[in-house]
C-alpha cells in the first residue's frame, strides 16, 4: 500500500498540506478552522466573556466525524488531576483520530498566563510582576518549564504572553500585562515567547491590538487611539514578539479602534502581521470573538457574515468552539457568499502547523511519555526566584526595614493570611478554583503570616484583618488599632482580590472607578498610622493604587504584583533582610486616585504645567526601587581612577554630560556606545537595574519627553563593579510621522542613564546626521547590551 503524500515525513510540509487540502471536502476543511470546548458552563459563573450566552451544546461525537482544528481547555475548565487529564485528553484525541477520514488529531490548548492554569500545576507571578523582575532570562526560563509541563500532558498551544502595553491604571487587566513601557513589554514578552516556543509549545501572542487603551479603562470597550499612539506604543511589542521571539500565533482582540473590530480588520491580521512583519503562524480569535461582530460589534447581520468578516481579514481559527465557522460558513461557501479560497488559504496555515507540530505524522501518539508532575521543586524553586526578584522596595525613609528578628510586629490586614492575596486571575485557584469551592487549592501557598513566622521564628507576631478587602465594615478596626498600638511595628498587608468578570477587585472585568485601595482598606491604613506606631505598608496589588495620602506618615512601603505561590516567603524573605529588594516598577505609582489615565510616555503638555491644576506626576515612577545596599555610579573614567569606592558614592546621582567636550556626531543609521560602571558600596549583595532613556529635544511630531530604550540588570557582591555598555543604534530612535511612515530624522538626542525615568544620573548628548532614513520591516527593534568587568 503506498502511503498519501501528505503523510511522508520526508515532503516539505507545504507539499505534504497542499496534498491533503486536495483530499478533504469543504466541511472537513472548514473544520479544521474552529475548536470544541467540552464542559463549558452556561449558568453565568463561567471562565470567558459572554460564555453562558454564547456557548452551546455540542454533540462531539457526530462534529469530529469531519475532524476537528482544536479541543479547547480540557484540563482548565473545571479541577481534574492532571495524570487523570492526561489520560482523558489521549482518549479523546483517539476518538477524533479515529472518527475522522484522516486520522488527524486537534490542537490541544490551554491558558498559561501566570502557569499552566490547571488544578496542581505551578502558580507563577503575574506578568506585572515578571517586568517588575526587569529579568529577561529569567522569565524565558520560567516559559521553558511552563511549556515542558503542557508538553508533558499532551498539550500544543499556550495563549500567552499578554502584550499589552498599560495605557490606564484603572482596567482590571492590568495585572496580566507587563507594564506601561513598550520596550519593557517587548523584551519581558519576547523572552517569554522564546521559553515557551523552546519546549515546542505554540505561543500566542494576545491581544492583537490596542485591547488596553479603552475608554475609561473598561473592558472591551472602544479604543480611541491615534495612528501614531497606535504605531508606536501598541505595536512595537507584538512586532519584536513576531521578528525576535518567533511566535507562532497570535490572538484578535475584541476591541475596536476607531470604528474597526480587530477580528474583522485586514490591515491588522493581513496587511501588517503577515504581508509586513512576515508572520506565517496561525491566528486565533479571542473566545467568542467572531461571533461578537455580530451580537455586539453589529458589522456582520448573520453569523455567516461575521465569518466572512473574519476570515477575509485574516483569523484562521474561532475559539473556543463552533459557532460561526462551522455549519453557517460552509453554506455560505455552497451559496458562493464566501469564497472557498479564504476557507482553503486559513486551513492551509491550521494544517501546516499541525504538519510542523506531527500531528499528521502516521506514527504520532497522543499518550504522555513522562511522569507527570506540575509542581515540581524546580518549578517552586523558580516561582521563588521570580517573586523574590519582583518585590518593589518602594520606600524606606529611616531605614526602619529589615525588621529586627526579636520585635513585636503587629500584623494586620485583610491580605496577610489569605492564600489568594498572592495570586492573579489566571492563575487556577482564583481562575476556575472558587468556582470549587469544595476542591483544596492543589498546591502550597503559604500565606504571609506563616511566612513571616517561618522567617522570624523569635518575633512576636500578632494577626488581625481589621477589614475585608471589599466591602464597607469597619467592626474590625478598634482589634486592629489595638494590636498595632501595642507592637513595635505595625506590618500592613492590603491589596486586592483576583476574580473574574466583577468577582474580585482586580482581573478580567474587575475595573475599577478610580486608584482608591479597594473597600475600606485606606480607612484602615489612616487608623494604623494614627497609633503612631510605624507601619510597613505592604501590597498585593493586581495594580498599583494611588499612595500620596501617606506620603510621610508611612516607616516603609512595599509592592509585590500578585507574586505566585511562592509570594509569602519571597515578601517575607524582603521584610526580614534575607532578600535585598531588587524590583522596579514596570508601572508608575500615582500619587491621587484620580486624573487618569496617565502613564509615564507623555510629551511635555502630557507633564505638570501651570496649564492646568491637576498634577500627574506620581508619587513613585517607572523604573523606581530601592534597595538595602548602595550603588555607585561612576563614568568609565571614574572608575578607572577611584581606588576607594566610597569616593563616588557621593556624586552617584548628579545628573553629568558624559559625552564632554564637542557633542558627538553619528550617521542616522549609524551606533554610539554610552558606558557606566555600577558599583557596590555596601555591605550586602544586590542587584541595581540601569535603564537607558532617549529624549528628542525637537521632532516634527510630539514625543514622549523620554522613553525607554535599554536596560540592564546587573547583580554585585559588596565592593564589586560592572561595567554596562550600551549599544545605541540610530533606529532606536525612530518614530512614526504625520504620513504613517516610521523615520529616523537627523538632529540632537540625549540618551540617559538612569536609575528610573525620573532619576537621570548620567546624559550623553549626540547629534544625528546624514538623510533622513525611512525604516522598513528589518529595524532594529532591540539595544545590544554587555556588562563586563571594569579594568
Amino acid at each position: 500500500m503506498t502511503t498519501a503524500s501528505w503523510r511522508d515525513r520526508a515532503l516539505p510540509a507545504a507539499v505534504r498540506v497542499d496534498d491533503l487540502l486536495s483530499r478533504m471536502t469543504l466541511e472537513e476543511k472548514t473544520a479544521q478552522l474552529y475548536g470544541v470546548w467540552v464542559g463549558a458552563a452556561t449558568d453565568g459563573e463561567g471562565v470567558a466573556p459572554h460564555q453562558d450566552e454564547m456557548a452551546e451544546t455540542v454533540d462531539f461525537d457526530e462534529v469530529i466525524t469531519r475532524g476537528l482544528g482544536q479541543l479547547t481547555r480540557s484540563f482548565g475548565t473545571a479541577p481534574v488531576d492532571p495524570a487523570l487529564g492526561a489520560q482523558a485528553l489521549a482518549r479523546a484525541q483517539r476518538r477524533i483520530v479515529a472518527a475522522n477520514r484522516f486520522g488527524v488529531p486537534a490542537v490541544a490548548h490551554e491558558e498559561c498566563l501566570a502557569g499552566f492554569t490547571t488544578w496542581g500545576a505551578t502558580a507563577y507571578p503575574v506578568p506585572l510582576a515578571w517586568g517588575a523582575t526587569f529579568d529577561p532570562a529569567l522569565v524565558e526560563e520560567m516559559a521553558r518549564h511552563i511549556g515542558r509541563d503542557l508538553a508533558s500532558v499532551g498539550v500544543h498551544q499556550g495563549l500567552a504572553p499578554v502584550l499589552d502595553v498599560v495605557r490606564d491604571l484603572r482596567w482590571g487587566r492590568v495585572e496580566e500585562t507587563i507594564g506601561e513601557d513598550p520596550y519593557l513589554v517587548g523584551t519581558i514578552g519576547t523572552a517569554y515567547v522564546r521559553g515557551l516556543e523552546s519546549a515546542g509549545i505554540v505561543a500566542t501572542l494576545k491581544h492583537f491590538a490596542g485591547y488596553s487603551a479603552s475608554l475609561g479603562a473598561r473592558n472591551q470597550a472602544p479604543v480611541r487611539a491615534g495612528v501614531r499612539e497606535f504605531a508606536d506604543v501598541t505595536l512595537p511589542p507584538f512586532e519584536m514578539a513576531v521578528r525576535e521571539g518567533g511566535a507562532r500565533s497570535v490572538m484578535a482582540a475584541y476591541n475596536e479602534t476607531d470604528g474597526v473590530p480587530a477580528s474583522a480588520d485586514p490591515f491588522l491580521l493581513t496587511e501588517l502581521l503577515r504581508e509586513t512583519w512576515g508572520f506565517t503562524g496561525t491566528v486565533v480569535s479571542d473566545y467568542f470573538g467572531i461571533a461578537l461582530l455580530q451580537t455586539h460589534h453589529r458589522i456582520a447581520g448573520t453569523r455567516a457574515e461575521a465569518a466572512h468578516a473574519a476570515l477575509a481579514a485574516g483569523l484562521d481559527v474561532e475559539l473556543p468552539t463552533l459557532r460561526c465557522y462551522g455549519d453557517p460558513l460552509a453554506e455560505a461557501v455552497r451559496e458562493g457568499a464566501v469564497p472557498e479560497t479564504l476557507v482553503d488559504r486559513a486551513a492551509h496555515r491550521v494544517l501546516l502547523q499541525k504538519c510542523e507540530l506531527g500531528l499528521l505524522d502516521e506514527n504520532w501518539a497522543p499518550e504522555p511519555t513522562t511522569p507527570v508532575d506540575l509542581d515540581s521543586p524546580r518549578n517552586r524553586d523558580l516561582a521563588r526566584r521570580l517573586a523574590e526578584e519582583s518585590v518593589v522596595l518602594l520606600a524606606n525613609p529611616e531605614g526602619l526595614l529589615p525588621l529586627a528578628p526579636d520585635t513585636r510586629i503587629a500584623l494586620v490586614g485583610p491580605r496577610a493570611d489569605d492564600p489568594l492575596a498572592m495570586l492573579g486571575c489566571y492563575s487556577f485557584p482564583s481562575h476556575v478554583g472558587t468556582l470549587h469551592p469544595e476542591t483544596p487549592l492543589g498546591i502550597e501557598i503559604p500565606t504571609l503570616v506563616d511566612a513571616l513566622r517561618t522567617e522570624l521564628p523569635d518575633a512576636k507576631i500578632t494577626y488581625t484583618p481589621g477589614c475585608d478587602v471589599s466591602g464597607d465594615d469597619t467592626a474590625g478596626f478598634p482589634e486592629a488599632v489595638a494590636r498595632a498600638a501595642e507592637a513595635d511595628v505595625c506590618v500592613a498587608v492590603l491589596g486586592d482580590m483576583a476574580g473574574l468578570f466583577g468577582r474580585g477587585t482586580s482581573g478580567e472585568g474587575c475595573d475599577a472607578e478610580d486608584l482608591r485601595l479597594p473597600g475600606v482598606q485606606g480607612a484602615l491604613l489612616d487608623a494604623l498610622a494614627a497609633t503612631g506606631t510605624p507601619v510597613v505598608l505592604v501590597l498585593l496589588t493586581g495594580r498599583p493604587y494611588a499612595l500620596g495620602r501617606w506620603e510621610g506618615r508611612l516607616a516603609a512601603a512595599v509592592q509585590a504584583f500578585f507574586p505566585g505561590e511562592e509570594g509569602g516567603p519571597a515578601v517575607a524573605g524582603v521584610l526580614s533582610g534575607r532578600v535585598d529588594p531588587s524590583g522596579r516598577l514596570p508601572v508608575s505609582v500615582p500619587r491621587r486616585p484620580g486624573g487618569q489615565p496617565w502613564t509615564y510616555l507623555q510629551p511635555p503638555l502630557g507633564l505638570a504645567s501651570d496649564a492646568s491644576s491637576l498634577d500627574p506626576t506620581p508619587l513613585y515612577p517607572f523604573g523606581h526601587g530601592c534597595s538595602y545596599t548602595s550603588f555607585a555610579w561612576e563614568s568609565p573614567e571614574d572608575a578607572e581612577e577611584a581606588e576607594n569606592p566610597e569616593d563616588t558614592a557621593d556624586t552617584a546621582a548628579d545628573t553629568e554630560d558624559t559625552a564632554g567636550g564637542p557633542q558627538p556626531e553619528i550617521d542616522t543609521d549609524g551606533t554610539y556606545d554610552v558606558s557606566v560602571t555600577v558599583r557596590n558600596t555596601g555591605d550586602r549583595a544586590g542587584a541595581e537595574v540601569v535603564q537607558l532613556y532617549l529624549h528628542d529635544p525637537v521632532a516634527r511630531v510630539t514625543r514622549p519627553d523620554v522613553r525607554l530604550i535599554g536596560y540592564q540588570r546587573v547583580e554585585l557582591a559588596p565592593g564589586e563593579a560592572r561595567r554596562v555598555t550600551f549599544r545605541f543604534h540610530a533606529d532606536l530612535s525612530s518614530f512614526t510621522d504625520r504620513s504613517g511612515r516610521r523615520v529616523v530624522e537627523p538632529g540632537a538626542l540625549e540618551l540617559g542613564l538612569a536609575a528610573s525615568s525620573a532619576d537621570v544620573r548620567r546624559t550623553a548628548r549626540l547629534t544625528l546626521t546624514g538623510p533622513e532614513r525611512v525604516l522598513g520591516p528589518d529595524r532594529r527593534l532591540l539595544c545590544e547590551t554587555t556588562v563586563s568587568v571594569p579594568e
